[in-house]
């Protein structure tokens, strides 16, 4: 690429980014403090934010899973829950809780508010941005906590950590499944695909778009560039002059989607283990149909609706059975790089 072009581009990424920023300062007062403890953070704190509505059910799962690994505090937007989650998060002790009325889609798909929250509170802390279904892990996760991750990110002058969707099912239709409230997801959803796959590396923000899985062969087989991107950046250590772009598949400035090694090796990675297929899912999707909150063309995905609506079974002789981080290593879904 020619060095005007660079520039040009490194110029509307500039652009973009302040008026990001400026969009979400402006919208901070569609914010309301329900329980804000953000004073007990500390300088080396590693925070966790999210943007959710109606996640009781795995709520209490979701925060046992990161308090472990070493999430010290929690900064959540609630967006209009009718479930009983505000109450849930705001009698946690280690939870600051906001609430909004306002539409998810029309705030960036929620991104306003958390970009609003990391720019207050996130600034030069390690900062995981996640969904309320998506449980990260790492290699050694079992065993070393976030701050020995991040302190090892700092060491090697890495600022960011990827890590991809794996999406896990059960075995059957998935509202045949039972699940109790706060149990642990993985007893149910078991299975994942090991391999369809498809990775394109994006010119403008020169992030990696990974592509497949089960939704990806089971609803756009007939449109795979509409498939869900499962690429992500969801732990930074943070500045208050970025911005997240698009949920956290992408980031500016945009050098810093540039996750992956060059030189031939394999850079660090993890995996955002996603939940999304318990049986309330067939609920929520005739939620989210009627509620047009979700993806910028929401009329185009009817059909994907429908399909969860109708309780599919994901699973198939050639899915995979999850054991553990080292068999997802061995099959290159993630990567140690240099962390031994």
């Amino acid at each position: 690429m020619a060095l005007w072009s660079k520039l040009w581009q490194a110029y509307r990424g500039r652009l973009r980014r302040r008026y990001l920023l400026a969009r979400a300062l402006r919208r901070r007062r569609r914010l309301t403090a329900v329980q804000d403890r953000t004073g007990a953070i500390r300088r080396d704190d590693i925070l966790l934010f999210a943007a959710i509505r109606n996640e009781a059910q795995r709520l209490p799962h979701f925060l046992d899973h990161y308090r472990r690994l070493g999430v010290d505090h929690f900064l959540i937007v609630d967006n209009n829950s009718t479930d009983g989650s505000p109450d849930l998060l705001a009698a946690q002790p280690d939870v600051s809780l906001w609430q909004t009325g306002s539409s998810y889609r029309l705030h960036r798909f929620g991104l306003d508010w958390l970009t609003w929250l990391m720019f207050r509170h996130g600034h030069d802390h390690w900062c995981l941005t996640v969904d309320a279904d998506e449980l990260l892990i790492y290699p050694h996760h079992d065993t070393r906590p976030l701050a020995a991750l991040t302190g090892w990110l700092d060491a090697s002058g890495q600022r960011v950590f990827p890590a991809m969707m794996l999406e896990l099912y059960p075995k059957g239709p998935v509202q045949a499944q039972s699940y109790e409230i706060g149990s642990d997801p993985l007893r149910i959803l078991q299975w994942f695909d090991a391999g369809n796959y498809t990775i394109t590396r994006q010119e403008r923000t020169k992030a990696l778009w990974i592509q497949g899985g089960p939704r990806a062969r089971m609803f756009f087989a007939d449109r795979p560039r509409h498939a869900p991107t499962l690429s992500k950046i969801p732990l930074v250590r943070w500045n208050r002059r970025w911005v997240y772009l698009n949920s956290t598949h992408a980031i500016l400035p945009a050098r810093l989607n540039e996750v992956y090694d060059q030189t031939g090796g394999e850079a660090i990675s993890g995996l955002l283990l996603h939940t999304k297929f318990l049986p309330e899912v067939v609920r929520k999707a005739a939620e989210e149909k009627d509620r047009r909150e979700h993806f910028g063309r929401p009329e185009i995905f009817d059909s994907y609706y429908d399909s969860l609506m109708a309780s599919p079974d994901f699973w198939t002789p050639r899915s995979t059975r999850l054991e553990s981080w080292r068999q997802l290593e061995a099959l290159g879904l993630m990567s140690r790089g240099g962390w031994l």
